[in-house]
């Protein structure tokens, strides 16, 4: 019993180290994120003061205004004195153009992105799996050929071209669902389609795949031997251990959707984190640009180390490695 619960402590011990030190990993990279950012940002030509005033401004007040924000400063110096601000205070500078605080800009922007993410991933799972488990269970039959077709046409749709169609049908011909903003549910409909649809390919591809590489299995047949249920057999033993690609495919999904929504974004006018971003681009805020790369940077790193920790809570196989000593990078 106590050697039991002395193992259990050391493979814990050994997830918590593995967890920090991949944490402290984010660290430089996402300094070199930031430097990569920082520099293009100041190779584009042009005076951001001047930029940002307009052509007819005087040239006193273009002075001032990068006085202002420091633009006249050499390039390291200005730079370090961001990563100063970021690591003394989480101060991530303001816009150019509010005046308002970088994190309260994305603040405002990102419940709407990360709710149109997150269901986006949830409705393309909940449809492409489904078809993919049936696919592999009726393989080379016209169910499976059906089901392959249907994968591809979804995935040579473009997501903006599948929201216009969305739009033009659901919006001008039958004027049942909103063509722009979320005030309510039932403005999130159209844009989750226009993204879960084009994407669940992937996870019915996925899914099929996996699933064909389990279902002959010595273990599902043994189970079948056993009396076991179809229904037990599918989705208790097969499935079980061919959904841990999924989980990889389903976190890549949403770390894309939260930065790479942005045509969606513009076709469904949404008050989102990617338009934010491209409109701060082209109008050189630099704040912003910056606040929103490292957030999308940051978040993604992140989702990557959670899906590593699923993978370990999932998987025998890379529990046993922990228990074992072993560690990965």
């Amino acid at each position: 019993m106590c050697l039991r619960f002395f193992e259990r402590g050391k493979l814990v011990s050994r997830i918590i180290y593995y967890v920090l030190r991949r944490l402290l990993f984010l660290i430089p990279t996402l300094i070199c994120v930031i430097f990569i950012v920082f520099l293009i940002m100041a190779l584009i030509p042009g005076d951001p003061g001047r930029t940002q005033l307009g052509l007819e401004a005087p040239q006193e007040a273009v002075d001032m205004f990068n006085r202002e924000f420091g633009l006249d400063r050499p390039f390291l110096t200005r730079f370090f004195s961001y990563i100063g601000g970021i690591v003394t205070r989480l101060d991530f500078g303001v816009s150019y153009r509010t005046r308002s605080p970088v994190v309260s800009e994305i603040a405002g922007k990102l419940p709407v992105t990360f709710a149109v993410a997150a269901m986006s991933v949830a409705a393309a799972v909940l449809f492409g799996v489904p078809l993919g488990v049936l696919s592999a269970i009726k393989r080379s039959t016209l169910v499976d050929t059906g089901v392959t077709v249907l994968a591809l046409f979804f995935s040579a749709i473009p997501s903006f071209w599948f929201g216009l169609m969305l739009l033009q049908l659901f919006s001008i011909t039958l004027a049942v669902l909103p063509s722009h903003g979320v005030e309510t549910w039932r403005g999130y409909v159209l844009p989750v389609l226009a993204l879960a649809v084009p994407g669940s390919s992937g996870f019915i591809r996925l899914t099929r795949v996996t699933m064909l590489d389990v279902v002959h299995q010595e273990y599902i047949n043994t189970a079948r031997a056993k009396g076991a249920s179809e229904y037990a057999v599918i989705w208790r033993h097969a499935f079980r251990n061919a959904a841990l690609p999924l989980i990889n495919g389903a976190g890549l999904m949403f770390g894309a959707l939260l930065g790479g929504a942005v045509i969606i974004e513009a076709v469904f006018s949404l008050p989102g984190l990617g338009r934010l971003l491209v409109t701060a681009i082209s109008q050189r805020n630099m704040p912003i640009v910056m606040g929103c790369t490292i957030f999308m940077s940051a978040v993604f790193m992140v989702i990557i180390l959670c899906i590593d920790i699923a993978y370990a809570a999932l998987d025998p196989r890379v529990r046993r490695r922990f228990s074992g000593g072993e560690q990965s990078g």
